[in-house]
């Protein structure tokens, strides 16, 4: 037998290496948390929410173009409510979320007016401003179990937020070329 087939055959099989624990003064994680904050602001890889959102057309805030699932509104909403809703999760151990799916979806295609959509923004930008808060924060622990939770740690949440915006900013973007409502470069 070779030497490495020798060494293979000597490992306990189905067992895994125990984790490295490292002192908790190991770990400097500010560099992390600013890579999340600037995650959370897009822009790397994609446009930023504002920059997506700015100048929407009125009349096309509550369209869905042929073989578009959703309106911008829709889109907006949700994204907010989303974000509102993990927001609560990592800092309110009495939060309680919205019915699944229903309660994460506006009622309606296009915003009741103006003044809701206008809003809407408002919030979104808050609450993305509170998460960044949050995540820069030494004192908030990135990887451990939020206690209230059922195994989730704050990284994982920051990182939810963070996809879940860049996919439906995603959407947001074809569904404004679809509407023919995308600004001219």
């Amino acid at each position: 037998m070779a030497r490495s087939q020798k060494k293979h055959s000597k490992k306990k099989r189905g067992k895994k290496p125990a984790a490295r624990k490292l002192p908790a003064a190991a770990f400097d994680d500010r560099a992390l948390r600013a890579h999340l904050v600037k995650l959370l602001d897009a822009g790397s890889a994609h446009l930023n929410f504002e920059k997506v959102i700015a100048g929407w057309p009125e009349a096309e805030r509550g369209v869905k173009p042929p073989g578009a699932p959703h309106s911008a509104w829709q889109l907006l909403e949700h994204l907010r409510i989303g974000q509102w809703d993990i927001l609560e999760f990592c800092r309110d151990a009495k939060h309680v979320s919205p019915p699944w799916p229903a309660g994460y979806w506006p009622a309606t295609e296009a915003p009741p007016g103006k003044e809701e959509w206008e809003k809407s923004i408002r919030n979104y930008c808050a609450d993305r401003d509170a998460v960044q808060a949050l995540v820069a924060n030494p004192k908030s622990h990135l990887f451990r179990k939020i206690p209230h939770g059922t195994g989730q740690t704050l990284l994982q949440e920051v990182l939810l937020v963070a996809d879940h915006a860049a996919y439906h900013l995603g959407q947001l973007v074809l569904l404004r070329r679809l509407l023919g409502a995308w600004p001219a470069a």
